[in-house]
């Protein structure tokens, strides 16, 4: 359970992130609230999920994902390029994620 409220957690950074650029410093009100109510959901859930997931690769997780998605999204909406380079290493990090996954950790 705890590793899939890490992933929702990810999901939430991504929209966090994606809400602060769109903010314009927070001037713009509906994506300043998106930012501070998805930045809450985020930090609550990656909270929870170090009570059973080691802090190394909780955040590794958490960020690797975020990240991934964040960019993605922003490839999708045409707000940043596409190129073979960047689905290269979004590729990895994902890879890695999964990898820290499959490390046996001591609970």
């Amino acid at each position: 359970m705890a590793w899939v409220v890490l992933l929702i957690s990810a999901v939430f950074e991504a929209v966090w992130a994606t809400a602060l650029g769109m903010s314009h410093g927070f001037s713009e009100p509906v994506p300043t609230t998106v930012f501070f109510i998805a930045l809450a959901i985020s930090m609550a859930g990656l909270g929870w999920a170090v009570k059973t997931i080691p802090i190394g690769t909780s955040y590794a997780v958490w960020v690797g994902v975020g990240a991934a998605l964040t960019v993605g999204f922003a490839m999708a909406t045409g707000e940043e390029s596409v190129s073979l380079g960047k689905l290269v290493f979004i590729t990895g990090i994902i890879a890695a994620v999964i990898g820290l996954k499959l490390v046996p950790h001591d609970d």
